[in-house]
């Protein structure tokens, strides 16, 4: 009876090991799938994540290159309001050089009688007008004897012999050039000492 006792516990025993073997097995397996499912989780956010970030670099730098844009724009205004400023009467003294160059000729006359004297003295006044309020404007004459010929400035008509002048200088002036500050607005036409 005492071997029966033995055996029925032995059993017992076994099954009792058997259950708990297979309890934990069960937990360690639930453990595992709830690992492998917060482990993916936690890739699927982190994933999210890293998209975010993408996203708020790409926003960054397209707000970064935005404004820069906007910088560029508001300096190539400020250039083309300063040059429209500088450069406001190039139209008009273009318009108006041409009556100073006749007035200039008519001044070249020889006056005999005192209504020719007069009529040259009106002529010298209104030209004197004229080349003041050029001034005034930021135009001025460009093109004198014995200045140094620059191709920028001067347009060179013909070359002559010059004792008076020294070579690439101006030997005379067939028609005056004006600039408007620092623009050609008409290139004077001269003859360079060779």
């Amino acid at each position: 009876m005492a071997d029966e006792v033995k055996e029925t516990v032995n059993p017992e025993e076994e099954v009792v090991t058997e259950d708990v073997t297979t309890d934990d097995e069960a937990v360690t397996e639930q453990i595992e799938a709830d690992a492998d499912a917060l482990q993916a989780e936690a890739t699927s956010e982190a994933s999210q994540v890293a998209a975010l970030e993408a996203k708020v670099a790409e926003l960054e730098d397209k707000l970064l290159r935005s404004q820069a844009e906007i910088q560029n724009i508001q300096q190539r205004h400020a250039r083309e309001v300063q040059n429209v400023r500088k450069y406001d009467g190039q139209k008009l003294a273009g318009a108006v050089l041409p009556a100073v160059d006749n007035l200039e000729r008519a001044l070249q006359v020889e006056a005999d009688d005192a209504v020719t004297k007069q009529i040259k003295t009106g002529v010298e006044m209104t030209l004197k007008t004229l080349v003041q309020a050029l001034t005034d404007n930021g135009i001025s004459a460009t093109g004198e004897v014995g200045e140094a010929f620059d191709p920028t400035k001067h347009q060179a008509i013909q070359s002559v012999d010059s004792e008076d002048v020294a070579s690439d200088e101006i030997a005379s002036v067939l028609q005056k050039g004006y600039m408007i500050q620092d623009r050609v607005l008409r290139p004077a036409m001269v003859a360079v000492a060779k």
